[in-house]
């Protein structure tokens, strides 16, 4: 087998280094740049779900860690 010298050696890294680029994109890269669909997709099956209800171990459902005030409504 020839081994791979000059250009050749470099459209080959660059063709590896292009199908994996092509094959993380609607895996990661996508999903970051629009995630509206997700947002979609959660808020639709998680309707019926009351957080309080499956919380393990009777712990408080999530809240500001920093203790941020809520404007008030007037």
């Amino acid at each position: 087998m020839a081994s791979l010298k000059g250009w050749r050696y470099t459209a080959f890294v660059g063709g590896l280094v292009g199908i994996i680029g092509l094959a993380l994109y609607p895996i990661a890269v996508s999903p970051m740049l629009d995630p509206s669909e997700y947002k979609r997709i959660q808020k639709e099956t998680r309707k019926n779900i009351r957080q309080e209800d499956i919380q393990p171990g009777n712990m408080k459902v999530w809240s500001d860690p920093f203790g941020r005030k809520k404007p008030d409504s007037e």
